[in-house]
């Protein structure tokens, strides 16, 4: 599992209280812990935390689903994340799980928790849902993600029509499954017909830590191509509208070294930036 790929959660203000629920259900620590923004470390997994405003609100185009070992573990996760929150799914039996069940947190975080599958050692995998003008196009993006990454893979398809149920009629050909790799760290995805209120946004982005302004460049390149958009400080949209951050472990460094002033100039450089360039921090 590559450390340097991680998901980022966009909170109104009640990140804090979001992640020790999370710590307490889950197991875990808090590892920073600002106004801002909070780490948290889950099943040794780097979740990410922005209590930055009411601009974004999460929703299930991008869920986690849980993969559990045992039908009280499968119980266990789903009394907790289930207080307050809305069932998608009910707690059953089905035919791809003897144990799974679909739910929004009282945070607006879903979760599948299913007993059964299990992808090595990591235990917490984010599921993307193409719907609207990206229904049918999850096998594309699979491609598109595992030829930008490096050591990246597609694993397991099961597409609709392939011997398996179809109870909601969805269109022949479509994804109802599938996992992949980019650079060690695994997703799963699906295609969906319904028309959802919902789409990709960015209360739920994707993190990559670069090491160098070569593979930052690679990156930003790649994934804003063929009707992707930029954003400010690192951010982007890819052209299925899935939401990215591009960060150089460089900005960290210089930004939380000694020299506080110095700290202060790189922030106030990295929020003139789109993409940001490692040169022109160091100038700051």
């Amino acid at each position: 599992m590559n450390k340097n790929i991680f998901p980022c959660l966009w909170f109104d203000g009640n990140g804090k209280e979001a992640a020790i629920f999370y710590t307490q259900t889950f197991g875990g620590k808090i590892t920073t812990d600002t106004s801002v923004v909070l780490n948290l470390q889950l099943f040794g997994q780097q979740f990410m935390i922005l209590n930055a405003g009411p601009q974004f609100k999460k929703n299930a185009s991008i869920s986690f689903m849980v993969l559990c070992e045992t039908e009280e573990e499968v119980q266990k996760y789903w009394e907790n994340l289930s207080q307050g929150g809305i069932i998608l799914m009910e707690l059953g039996e089905y035919s791809w799980s003897k144990k799974y069940g679909w739910v929004r947190d009282q945070f607006g975080v879903t979760w599948q928790i299913c007993l059964g599958e299990n992808l090595g050692d990591q235990k917490l995998v984010p599921n993307l849902m193409f719907i609207h003008q990206n229904n049918g196009k999850a096998l594309e993006a699979m491609r598109l993600y595992t030829k930008i990454f490096p050591n990246s893979k597609i694993g397991g398809v099961l597409k609709y029509g392939e011997g398996v149920e179809n109870e909601t009629h969805e269109i022949p050909d479509n994804v109802q499954h599938a996992d992949f790799e980019i650079n060690g760290y695994s997703f799963f995805c699906m295609d969906n017909s319904f028309d959802h209120q919902f789409d990709f946004n960015e209360g739920i982005s994707m993190v990559v830590m670069t090491d160098d302004q070569e593979e930052t460049d690679h990156l930003w390149n790649s994934l804003i191509a063929n009707g992707g958009r930029e954003s400010m400080c690192g951010w982007l949209k890819d052209q299925f509208g899935m939401s990215w951050q591009i960060v150089p472990k460089k900005l960290l460094e210089l930004m939380n070294g000694e020299d506080r002033t110095k700290g202060l100039k790189v922030m106030q450089a990295m929020m003139n930036m789109k993409k940001i360039v490692i040169a022109d921090l160091e100038n700051a």
